[in-house]
């Protein structure tokens, strides 16, 4: 499989982020996207093709993605465009890429292993933050304790989230969180659960949250008890909680709309990101509560989501690209977050 790496949504926060590291890396990219005028624009400034087109039919997408080998499709809310976009790359025979973190994305495009191997495309969502380090980790741990039956991740960021990410939060905030249990994906109140735990800078209170590697964490590693966390601060903590009895008023189209209107646009400066980290943590457990611990660190999470992202796409492009649906850690093995730069694992 040859052909062009394309870049849907090159021109949001984070896909202008990766089409401009392409760029300097010497990569000629096709950019595409449904804004005409930002994608003249952008192309105008890397010299570089690009295509206009929607999702709404996904055989004229399958036509516009004709030459490309790739597609690292960067537009969300993904629960709303993953569909589209790789029900196309399985018609054109193109592999698919993203940067999600939403559960269903991943359990819906899981659905189509099948389809997938029998066109020799991979599926592979959340090649950025979400999930690769995490899902790296619970890989690892695997590795070192095989008959483990549970496992909790965490981690923490100091960086602001951006607009995309911001309003993906909010949309999905008042529905508590999710976590596995025997294998089930299993619906749990708002900071059903509080941990203190050692990212390796002292303790920090954490919450249950709900974050993409509930889904694929278990097509990494087979642990059927899966919980993630995040730090939170006092207030976080709290609003997090009463989220289980004001969660219908926040869900509420008119208070989501008003919530949604105070969220800044853009995302973090070059320079805050400059001095953005994010540590994770992991622990697995055996049947006979024996247990396994790591850490790791990476930079910032949109950094680290360039730099997966055009490495992931840059194995498939090369032909490392196991057909089907993949997570990270299931494709590539633990030390692939290794593999990219600044990712360090203790």
């Amino acid at each position: 499989m040859g052909g062009d790496l394309m870049i849907y949504g090159s021109y949001g926060y984070t896909g202008a982020l990766i089409a401009r590291e392409a760029v300097r890396r010497g990569m000629r990219p096709v950019l595409a996207g449904r804004n005409a005028e930002k994608l003249a624009a952008q192309a105008d400034d890397f010299g570089l093709d690009y295509r206009v087109f929607s999702l709404d039919s996904p055989q004229e997408v399958a036509e516009a993605l004709a030459d490309c080998g790739v597609v690292l499709h960067c537009a969300g809310p993904f629960v709303d465009t993953a569909g589209p976009m790789a029900e196309a790359c399985l018609r054109a025979g193109v592999h698919y890429l993203d940067i999600t973190g939403e559960i269903d994305v991943f359990e819906s495009l899981a659905r189509l292993d099948g389809r997938a191997k029998a066109a020799g495309v991979m599926i592979m969502p959340g090649v950025g933050f979400d999930v690769v380090p995490t899902d790296c980790l619970a890989r690892h741990l695997k590795d070192r304790l095989p008959g483990a039956v549970r496992l909790a991740l965490a981690f923490c960021s100091n960086l602001r989230p951006s607009h995309g990410t911001a309003l993906t939060i909010l949309r999905h905030f008042h529905k508590g969180a999710v976590v596995r249990r025997g294998g089930k994906l299993t619906p749990v109140p708002g900071a059903w659960k509080t941990r203190t735990i050692d990212f390796g800078k002292g303790p920090r209170k954490a919450i249950t949250i709900t974050w993409g590697d509930v889904a694929t964490a278990w097509h990494s590693t087979g642990i059927g008890d899966i919980e993630v966390y995040m730090a939170a601060p006092a207030t976080l903590r709290w609003m997090s909680w009463a989220t289980r009895f004001l969660g219908g008023l926040i869900g509420a189209g008119p208070v989501r709309k008003m919530l949604a209107r105070s969220i800044r646009e853009g995302g973090p400066t070059e320079e805050e990101r400059a001095r953005g980290y994010c540590l994770i943590w992991g622990e697995a457990e055996d049947a006979a509560g024996e247990r396994v611990e790591a850490r790791m660190r990476t930079p910032d999470g949109y950094t680290f989501t360039v730099l997966a992202g055009l490495h992931i796409a840059g194995k498939a492009l090369s032909g490392n690209a196991p057909p089907g649906f993949q997570t990270p850690a299931k494709a590539y093995r633990a030390d692939l977050a290794l593999e990219i730069e600044g990712v360090t694992r203790t």
